[in-house]
């Protein structure tokens, strides 16, 4: 663990309906040194989540009253705060819908509560929370970055990126016209390795796109290898 990392006290939200499970992590978060608020249903969860200042928001996808996914598409309307999604269900479909919601990072139950805090450290390590040294603004084609402010614009427009969607977008911009592997984006923004099977990549290049001016032009795929950035207009 980075030595700076124990020294942020995180306020974290948890959102499921497993009442034990709410209790057991609140202790574990108290014992790390963080505050962990849990709400047990949908509807309760997304008003906390939207009215709360935590640093990241657990949602289970099965809730009562509103279900995970859609909880998530109501937040990522009015906010961008960091998302893991817990999911008991092993279907890939199900992870993907959560992914392309706009979730940061998924995690199927059970799970280990230190590999819960590992994944939370990596998000917000892609976040506010430390920031990575600070690079100049980009403008790439019909795109424009403020690395300080988290901005992007797309053809004049400001577009609205998560996290993710904009560390992802401006590692591909400062390498454009160079083909990014998969294990390369993997390794810096996700911190592990890419696996064959693993969609997690794609549904967030293709919910990118989604938000460019022209994004299947301006990020192509180089089937078997990875991704470039084009510049395209």
């Amino acid at each position: 663990m980075d030595p700076q990392e124990k020294q942020i006290a995180l306020s974290l939200l948890l959102v499921d309906d497993d009442q034990e499970l709410c209790a057991m992590m609140t202790e574990f978060f108290a014992q790390a040194g963080h505050r962990l608020e849990s709400v047990t249903n949908g509807r309760d969860g997304l008003t906390a989540a939207l009215n709360g200042a935590h640093d990241l928001v657990i949602l289970d996808v099965m809730l009562p009253a509103l279900n995970g996914v859609e909880v998530l598409k109501q937040l990522r309307r009015r906010r961008t705060v960091p998302v893991i999604m817990l999911t008991a269900r092993v279907e890939p479909q199900d992870r993907i819908l959560g992914l392309d919601t706009g979730a940061d990072d998924y995690l199927p139950k059970p799970f280990d509560p230190d590999e819960l805090l590992a994944r939370i450290r990596a998000v917000l390590r892609r976040n506010k929370l430390a920031p990575p040294e600070q690079l100049p603004d980009l403008a790439a084609g019909s795109i424009r970055l403020n690395s300080a402010t988290r901005e992007a614009w797309s053809a004049g427009e400001p577009v609205q990126l998560t996290g993710m969607e904009f560390d992802l977008l401006e590692m591909l911009a400062r390498s454009a016209g160079r083909v990014v592997s998969r294990e390369e984006i993997t390794a810096a923004l996700f911190e592990r390795e890419a696996t064959p099977y693993d969609r997690f990549l794609d549904v967030h290049i293709s919910h990118l796109r989604k938000k460019l001016h022209d994004g299947q032009k301006l990020i192509r795929t180089v089937r078997g290898v990875g991704y470039m950035f084009t510049g395209a207009e």
